[in-house]
């Protein structure tokens, strides 16, 4: 009988050390946690687990919903002098030579930044990768950018931001984790919108149009092509899209897919060109066709080069932004990245003769898309 109550008592305080036990250690996880942030930041394992807490170390604290990247522990040069690398999608034609002009221009009047732009001459996604992979051994203080492709463009990006180099987008995005900010040059909407307007005013609301982009993958036209389809669906029902060509930024690449266009489609009323080549060699067809006045020829190029079509009558308008503001935005936003004017959740931009710009996000925003007509476009030495 003794054996069996020394048992029960036995029993019993085993029982009650539990609850004790469990009563002491349930809260002291959460308190540590709260209380104690510099438990987790020494342990690696912890850091490598949290990319909010190293978010925070590289930029003084971003949003909880920030979905950029973030430089790893870049080196403070606030007010110091900095180097960019400038990478667009290709050298050698009047667009990018325009956006390399801007940031010249707002190197020169900040006056403690060098950008050096050099990139493929032809839009080829892994010679850009090639040469962003190149910058990086240099660590200059931050790499532009225009993408060719932005998924394929993005793991060379992520390297560069791991190592500390500033990286911001202009014209041609990555993944939005692959670069800490990107100068939209409009947005998507208004440029898809203001192209179908412009379309539509042409040649009506019920015709047979088509595009030729610059390629496949292009980041930028295939959100234009989405804005474009979207905006025609809901106000102009009947405008049909044929086809969709690339040019992969080749001049005599986008003559022949216009060719092609009108010689598979014979009631084709419009050609969209989406592109700085794209627009010209697809104008260019269109003229070599005897078809000005009669197939309309509606994008995106630079005024220089789409000048001498207006002046013959082959087409009547450019939609388009000034890329050398764009090359100039995208300048000015990696100096105040730098000295810490701009930061995850800043909605405002100062930069120079531009004046205040939007911030979106992670997107800087230049402006509403420009029309130039046969009265403007000899304004504009681009």
């Amino acid at each position: 009988m003794l054996s069996v109550k020394r048992t029960a008592i036995l029993a019993l305080l085993l029982v009650l050390s539990l609850l004790t036990a469990c009563g002491q250690q349930a809260p002291a996880a959460p308190d540590t946690a709260a209380t104690t942030p510099d438990a987790v930041a020494t342990t690696p394992e912890s850091a490598a687990a949290t990319p909010e807490s190293a978010a925070s170390d590289a930029s003084g604290g971003a949003p909880t919903d920030w979905a950029a990247g973030i430089a790893q522990n870049p080196p403070d040069m606030a007010g110091q002098p900095i180097t960019i690398i400038d990478v667009p999608k290709l050298t050698g034609i009047p667009y990018f030579a325009a956006t390399a002009q801007g940031m010249q221009e707002a190197a020169a009047e900040l006056g403690n930044v060098t950008v050096t732009t050099d990139a493929p001459t032809e839009a080829r996604i892994e010679r850009q990768i090639e040469f962003i992979d190149n910058f990086i051994t240099q660590q200059p203080d931050a790499i532009v950018f225009a993408a060719n492709d932005p998924v394929a463009i993005s793991p060379v990006l992520r390297r560069a931001l791991d190592q500390g180099i500033r990286v911001v987008g202009y014209d041609a995005g990555s993944d939005e984790d692959a670069r800490e900010f990107f100068v939209n040059q409009a947005t998507f909407e208004a440029i898809g919108k203001a192209l179908i307007d412009e379309m539509v005013k042409q040649v009506g609301e019920e015709a047979e149009v088509a595009i030729v982009t610059s390629s496949l993958t292009a980041p930028n036209q295939n959100r234009w092509i989405e804005e474009m389809t979207a905006h025609a669906t809901a106000t102009y029902p009947n405008l049909q899209f044929v086809t969709t060509l690339p040019s992969e930024e080749d001049q005599q690449l986008a003559f022949r897919a216009a060719q092609d266009i009108m010689k598979t489609y014979p009631n084709v009323k419009g050609i969209f060109g989406l592109s700085s080549v794209a627009f010209p060699g697809a104008t260019d067809a269109v003229k070599q066709a005897g078809n000005c006045g009669q197939v309309a020829v509606v994008g995106l190029s630079t005024p220089k080069q789409m000048s001498p079509f207006m002046q013959e009558g082959c087409i009547q308008s450019v939609v388009l932004w000034n890329p050398v503001d764009l090359g100039y935005a995208t300048a000015y936003a990696v100096r105040a990245l730098v000295d810490g004017a701009i930061q995850p959740g800043a909605t405002e931009l100062e930069s120079g003769r531009l004046g205040t710009l939007e911030i979106r996000g992670s997107e800087i925003l230049l402006g509403a898309p420009f029309i130039f007509t046969p009265e403007n476009i000899d304004d504009f030495d681009f």
